[in-house]
């Protein structure tokens, strides 16, 4: 150790030299980490989240957002726990804190199902939507934070939209014809119209900013149609045709990287989508979806509940050197 500390003054000298002579810098990179985590990773449950925690800290992501961030079901169960027993969203900041993210951000929590940040740098709140009555469009909530990522400030806006084929809050008897005439998705659309006007459409240029709008939309976008072979005219498409044809700055990472590559977030479907403003694309190095041997899902004997997730995780490089 002796000799570590007589020598660190030349290292310190010859480090800068080398990057000199390389013509290279070291670049100002960040890596997001996205994830529907189902029921506040219900899988944790059971191992303090040790596997989990592991598993982030092998990604070394610099920002996470998590979808279904609060603990719901009891540990290797189905059955709901009380709420004395639910680990998070309280919970985070110790565990964030375990695979070294220091700020926590927790998104606006209509029901259990809330959205959260975590990250290596500062976060600002700008906002936590769940709409108060009457315009209670917002379901599961959504959020606007800003991730301050040295001389960069990055928006991010998170959402969660309702899952249902027909239009939400429909009694029992109405809801098989309102599927038939696809209030589900028509609800989504008005629904990210809300949260859009509640974010990026309060700021004057967003398409000049660094944004990212991000989460499981519960719809499929017309994108991937070479795999889903609908009318092009489908109403499954609401959502997206609305986000393309008013927000045509936002761009859908994940189909501009992989053209014509279908990649499947949740089963057979495509619903979990990082769109980003046009500043922030460009600094898009990276992207990857495929899960691994961890975070591919796994069947239980529970019905509709996969180990350690039901959902696939995106990963994204961004190279900020790239933005201007």
């Amino acid at each position: 150790m002796k000799r570590f500390f007589k020598f660190l003054p030349v290292l310190l000298l010859i480090v800068p030299v080398v990057i000199f002579l390389s013509g290279k810098k070291p670049e100002n990179k960040i890596r997001l980490l996205y994830w529907n985590i189902q029921m506040g990773m219900w899988d944790g449950q059971s191992d303090n989240y040790d596997r989990f925690v592991e598993w982030v800290k092998s990604k070394n992501p610099d920002i996470c957002v998590w979808c279904e961030g609060a603990s719901l079901l009891k540990t290797d169960s189905d059955a709901t726990a009380p709420k004395s027993e639910r680990y998070f969203p309280a919970g985070w900041p110790e565990v964030a804190r375990r695979y070294g993210h220091d700020h926590v951000y927790v998104g606006g929590m209509r029901d259990p199902f809330p959205q959260i940040i975590t990250s290596r740098f500062p976060i600002d709140t700008m906002g936590r939507f769940i709409g108060t009555s009457p315009d209670s469009i917002v379901v599961h909530g959504a959020g606007w934070a800003k991730v301050s990522a040295g001389d960069k400030d990055i928006n991010i806006v998170t959402l969660h939209l309702q899952p249902y084929s027909y239009w939400r809050y429909l009694p029992d008897d109405q809801r098989e014809e309102s599927s038939r005439n696809y209030g589900g998705e028509k609800y989504r659309r008005m629904e990210v119209e809300w949260i859009f006007n509640h974010t990026v459409r309060t700021r004057e240029n967003p398409e000049n900013e660094l944004w990212m709008v991000l989460g499981d939309f519960n719809s499929r976008s017309r994108r991937d149609n070479f795999y889903y072979k609908w009318s092009q005219a489908s109403q499954d498409f609401l959502v997206h045709n609305y986000i393309e044809e008013t927000e045509p700055w936002l761009y859908d990472v994940v189909a501009e990287t992989f053209p014509g590559t279908f990649c499947p977030s949740h089963g057979k479907k495509r619903i979990d989508y990082v769109y980003v403003s046009r500043p922030l694309f460009k600094a898009v190095k990276n992207v990857v979806t495929e899960p691994d041997a961890f975070s591919k899902p796994k069947p239980t004997e529970l019905k509709n509940m996969k180990r350690p997730s039901d959902h696939h995780p995106i990963l994204v490089d961004f190279n900020l050197d790239r933005i201007k």
